[in-house]
């Protein structure tokens, strides 16, 4: 048993990122009812199963290991689909949570690495992807207090669970600063919101890059 948690330890981040990917580009694959209807929620907690192994703090661990417990028990496993009722609010914020502390844990544990290796590379990436994921979250709140927040040619229909993956698409393109344009922020709270996500976004390339390509540099001039 302690040899399959140090394994799962090490492979932390690589089981991480999977289940990130398989998350966003699942419907590539399969066809998208069988991917709405059967895989994504298999995704979606393995994914919650991966952060939480991801984090170092015991207390923060069981934390969450009891909520999504407790959430999964009383309201089932759904992340994307949000409907207006205070129990889908509910679990808007604990998934908005989650992956502000996922986030954070990560750019903490690369930090505090004292080598560069293979798991802190993998560890960037899903570091970065988890900054789309906190960015889809904050322009889902933006849009949810305030509908017609986002406006283009993406965003003509009108429930709010049909433009989620419209807002996961567009917090990636703003944190990736491509902007193609098919959604823009036509209210105060939203463009500040976008500003915020891309400010974020370039502050982890420079500094986290920074702080890894220069741990590695370190490593190599010891030996």
């Amino acid at each position: 048993m302690d040899h399959f948690k140090k394994h799962l330890h090490h492979y932390r981040f690589e089981f991480f990122l999977t289940c990130l990917c398989l998350i966003l580009f699942g419907s590539l694959i399969f066809t998208r009812r069988i991917f709405d209807t059967y895989l994504l929620p298999i995704f979606l907690l393995s994914t919650i199963i991966a952060g939480i192994n991801l984090i170092s703090k015991r207390k923060i661990k069981i934390l969450f290991i009891v909520l999504f417990t407790v959430s999964a028990f009383l309201f089932g496993s759904t992340m994307i689909k949000v409907r207006s009722s205070d129990i889908d609010l509910l679990k808007f914020a604990l998934y908005f949570i989650f992956y502000v502390v996922i986030t954070l844990e990560i750019i903490g544990q690369i930090w505090n690495a004292k080598k560069v290796n293979k798991n802190v590379i993998i560890g960037v990436i899903s570091g970065y992807i988890c900054l789309g994921m906190v960015g889809f979250f904050i322009f889902l709140a933006v849009e949810m207090a305030n509908p017609g927040s986002y406006e283009g040619i993406l965003m003509v229909k009108e429930s709010i669970e049909q433009k989620t993956d419209s807002l996961l698409y567009y917090s990636f393109i703003t944190l990736m600063t491509i902007g193609y344009g098919e959604i823009i922020p036509v209210t105060p709270t939203a463009q500040k919101s976008a500003i915020l996500l891309g400010l974020i976004g370039q502050f982890y390339l420079v500094i986290i890059t920074a702080v890894v390509v220069g741990k590695y540099i370190h490593h190599v001039n010891e030996h």
